[in-house]
């Protein structure tokens, strides 16, 4: 697949070949939603908790005698059937980690990025450099690019002047392409990547 290969204003200065094996791989889409569901519940605290009828703190005085009032017999007012009582099979501390090999999340990668490819959603920059953290500047940028709703800007390495300028921008995001994840794949409409971090996801991907 051949994309052209824009400047900040917005210019065609080149071409470029898409490598097939990395932006027209098979479309998986079991693939792809297993692999997101993996990455939300990895994001999970699970640090929920109820107290259960051990742990409310209440009188564990008998609550009225045994026998003699036509009622239920009860012991405590602990028990779950009672306000403020505790909570019977509640949600407890734990982990909701998932595992997924990295083969396969590599494969749902090359997925996401096949799709964003065939619906002409990757911007390919020869550069993206700015001299000092300017947001006007950054959305000078993103209108010539064409950018209207959201993008995901991927950098080859840390880029300060540039991270500044569009964390200011609603539905604008900044990211390592190292750190290339199916969740902001999906969340962001188009997909900025100079060249440099062009080579850095081929080398991870290929």
């Amino acid at each position: 697949m051949i994309v052209p290969v824009r400047n900040m204003a917005g210019e065609q200065v080149d071409e470029i070949e898409l490598r097939p094996d990395i932006f027209e791989a098979p479309v998986n889409v079991p693939l792809m939603h297993q692999a997101l569901v993996r990455q939300l519940a990895n994001a999970r605290l699970g640090t929920h908790k109820t107290k259960s009828r051990g742990e409310v703190n209440r009188t564990t005085r008998k609550w009225y005698r045994q026998k003699g009032t036509g009622r239920a017999r009860h012991g405590s007012r602990n028990a779950p059937i009672f306000v403020g009582g505790g909570i019977a099979h509640g949600p407890k501390p734990r982990s909701y980690r998932q595992k997924m090999p990295r083969k396969m999340r590599r494969a749902a990668l090359r997925s996401a990025l096949s799709v964003k490819a065939a619906e002409q959603q990757i911007v390919v920059l020869d550069r993206l450099e700015l001299e000092r953290p300017k947001t006007k500047e950054m959305l000078t940028v993103l209108r010539n690019l064409g950018v209207e709703k959201s993008a995901l800007i991927l950098l080859a390495e840390r880029n300060e002047p540039v991270e500044k300028s569009a964390r200011n921008i609603p539905g604008v995001k900044t990211l390592r392409a190292s750190y290339l994840n199916i969740r902001d794949l999906f969340k962001y409409e188009k997909v900025l990547m100079p060249l440099e971090a062009l080579q850095v996801i081929e080398s991870i991907l290929g």
